[in-house]
C-alpha cells in the first residue's frame, strides 16, 4: 500500500476526523479491464475483411476515444444523445478508428459484432484485489454503489462477471443522461444509498470525471492511478480502515 500521509495531502481527507459511510467507485480502469481489447476489435475486423495492423490500432483507438469524449457536453450523456442510441455511438466509434487506419469502413455486421463481444464477460477481466476489498468493505458496514460512464450494457455485464451483488445501486450515465462530472450523476447515486455527500468517497481513474466530479458536490475522492502497476483498491482498503476506526463513524 501507498504512503498514507501522501495520499492523505494529495486528495485533502483528514483520516481523523472524517468518516465514511458510502463508497461509490467507477468501473473501466477502477473495478474491471477490458485486457484483449485490441486483440477483439483486430479480430472481428479481420473476419469481417478488413486488415489491421494490431501495432497501430492500439494508439488509434485511444486517440478515437479522446476525440469523441471531447465532442460531449457537459450535461449530457454520449449514449442517449446519439439518435441511434449507444449501439450508433459505438458503430461511429468503430467508424473512426478505421477511418485513422485509412482501411475499409466496417459493415454493420461488423459493428453489431464488436457491440455484442464487448457486452459479455469474457471480454473483460476483473483487478484481482476487487473481489476481497469489496467484501471487505461490506462486511465494515459500507455502503457500495457504481457510478460510472456507461451504456444500458453495464448492470448485466456486472451481473455476468459476479460483482453486481456487491453494489447497492448500479448508477451509469446512459440511464441518468448525464456523465460524469456533472453532478446528476453522483447525485443519483447518493439518493439511492441515502448517505449525504459529506460521509462518501467516490473512487476511479480520471481526475476530472472521477475527482473533480465527486468533489464538486461534497463527496471525498480518491484518484486511482493503475498505471504501471502503480495502486489498486488495496490503497482504499488501507485508508478506510483508518477511517473506521475513527470515533465520529455512527
Amino acid at each position: 500500500m501507498g504512503d498514507i500521509t501522501d495520499r492523505q495531502r494529495s486528495t485533502g481527507i483528514d483520516l481523523q476526523s472524517r468518516s465514511i459511510r458510502a463508497v461509490t467507485l467507477d468501473v473501466n480502469g477502477t473495478l474491471i479491464h477490458p485486457p484483449r481489447l485490441f486483440d477483439i476489435y483486430t479480430e472481428v475486423l479481420t473476419r469481417h475483411g478488413i486488415d489491421v495492423d494490431p501495432s497501430e490500432l492500439e494508439p488509434v483507438v485511444r486517440l478515437v476515444w479522446e476525440e469523441l469524449e471531447c465532442s460531449v457536453r457537459f450535461g449530457e450523456d454520449r449514449f442517449a444523445a446519439h439518435p441511434e442510441g449507444a449501439r450508433g455511438w459505438w458503430g461511429r466509434f468503430a467508424d473512426r478508428v478505421c477511418e485513422h487506419l485509412r482501411v475499409a469502413q466496417p459493415s454493420r455486421f461488423a459493428k453489431s459484432e464488436l457491440y455484442d463481444r464487448f457486452a459479455r464477460a469474457e471480454a473483460w477481466e476483473i483487478y484481482p484485489e476487487v473481489p476481497r476489498v469489496l467484501d471487505q468493505l461490506a462486511a465494515s458496514g459500507v455502503r457500495l454503489a457504481v457510478v460510472s460512464n456507461w451504456d444500458e450494457r453495464l448492470p448485466e455485464l456486472l451481473d455476468d462477471l459476479g460483482l453486481a451483488a456487491s453494489f447497492e445501486a448500479i448508477v451509469y450515465s446512459a440511464a441518468v443522461g448525464a456523465e460524469k462530472p456533472h453532478p446528476a450523476i453522483f447525485q443519483r447515486a447518493l439518493e439511492l444509498l441515502g448517505e449525504p455527500p459529506s460521509l462518501a468517497l467516490h473512487v476511479g481513474d480520471r481526475r476530472r470525471q472521477d475527482v473533480e466530479g465527486a468533489q464538486a458536490v461534497g463527496m471525498l475522492a480518491l484518484h486511482l492511478d493503475r498505471h504501471q502497476g502503480q495502486g489498486d483498491l488495496e490503497d482504499l482498503s488501507g485508508l478506510l480502515d483508518l477511517e473506521l476506526s475513527a470515533p465520529a463513524l455512527k
